[in-house]
């Protein structure tokens, strides 16, 4: 059996699709999301928007019910991860296999922390997933499942590969979570804009705001000498140049490298939408961590990471791209 410990967005689709495939999966989340699922979970796809597929999946609001799983997909968001992992200790038996299905680059270290003994394997989930309505999930943009090549994968690869879900295995994981984390730097970008995802990238202004944010990114991951992994057809150093064409220019060459649903929106806007703490501390937080570490400024990631906390206490939010990017490349003291 495989629990997703954690369920929202991502873990509800991607238990559904598992659980279409065959595999006896068992959701495991708050009361919130557990109970709209009481009618069946439907799950639907970017390729094939029109075509959903319902499921019925075993569901839950006790994680004791993780204590039978052979495999648990941990979706928590990156703040609880230290909490879920000391839970999961209490409950595991020695042979489960744990994989982190989470955003950041620090949080298969945090479950291996919490869960000495057992085999804990990062993995990175490309693709967005937007909740549309009542226990309907939608992959909105496009993208393959990566997770750490290990032999404890192998029965996570044959559930996914019977659900038909694109996987593959990679030696180089902190490399490729580092290159997902430098794609999220868009996430914050997308809460503060108001605008679905496919909307803020069409405008250049706020890609502008993006590429200031990545180029300064790969710059200290260059300083820091941390390898970023390419995951889409253009290397992620070229990205920011990319970003800064113009709109008609980008709408043509990004056909190329990634799909969108037009009504896909980030998480961290889903965060502020229902009052939540977003993972802004886990994706520019990071950036503007290590940058200090190594003796160097990250002016555009603290600045976006001032706003976003500023969102959270109920300050500004919908800013123009024009405005966004003054006042992450103003000036510091």
């Amino acid at each position: 059996m495989i629990a997703v410990f954690g369920a929202g967005a991502i873990g509800c689709w991607v238990g559904g699709r598992l659980a279409a495939g065959g595999t006896d999966v068992t959701l495991i989340g708050r009361a919130r999301v557990m109970d709209e699922l009481a009618g069946g979970l439907r799950v639907s796809d970017l390729d094939a928007p029109r075509s959903s597929r319902e499921v019925r999946v075993p569901t839950t609001t006790d994680p004791s019910a993780a204590a039978r799983a052979a495999i648990v997909l941990v979706t928590v968001k990156s703040a609880q991860t230290a909490e879920a992992g000391a839970t999961l200790a209490k409950l595991l038996p020695p042979e489960a296999i744990v994989v982190s299905l989470q955003n950041g680059v620090r949080n298969a270290e945090v479950l291996r922390a919490a869960l000495p003994g057992r085999r804990v394997l990062a993995a990175m989930v490309p693709f967005n997933v937007v909740r549309r309505g009542p226990g309907a999930y939608h992959r909105a943009s496009s993208g393959t499942l990566v997770l750490e090549d290990d032999p404890a994968a192998a029965p996570l690869l044959a559930a996914c590969r019977a659900a038909e879900l694109p996987i593959e295995t990679r030696a180089d994981m902190p490399a490729v979570q580092w290159a997902k984390l430098v794609m999220n730097l868009n996430n914050a970008i997308n809460a503060l804009s108001g605008k679905p995802l496919a909307a803020e990238l069409a405008d250049r202004a706020y890609r502008r705001c993006l590429a200031a944010a990545q180029a300064e990114a790969s710059a200290v991951l260059d300083a820091a000498h941390q390898p970023i992994a390419r995951l889409t057809a253009l290397p992620p150093r070229w990205m920011p140049q990319l970003l800064r064409v113009p709109d008609a220019v980008f709408r043509v060459l990004a056909k190329r490298i990634i799909a969108i649903d037009p009504e896909a929106r980030s998480s961290m806007w889903d965060d502020l939408e229902a009052g939540r703490p977003t993972e802004v501390a886990y994706l520019q937080g990071e950036i503007v961590a290590l940058a200090e570490r190594i003796g160097r400024p990250a002016p555009v990631n603290a600045a976006l990471v001032r706003l976003v906390h500023a969102a959270e206490g109920g300050g500004t939010r919908d800013w123009s791209g024009d405005a966004l990017y003054a006042a992450i490349t103003a000036p510091t003291a």
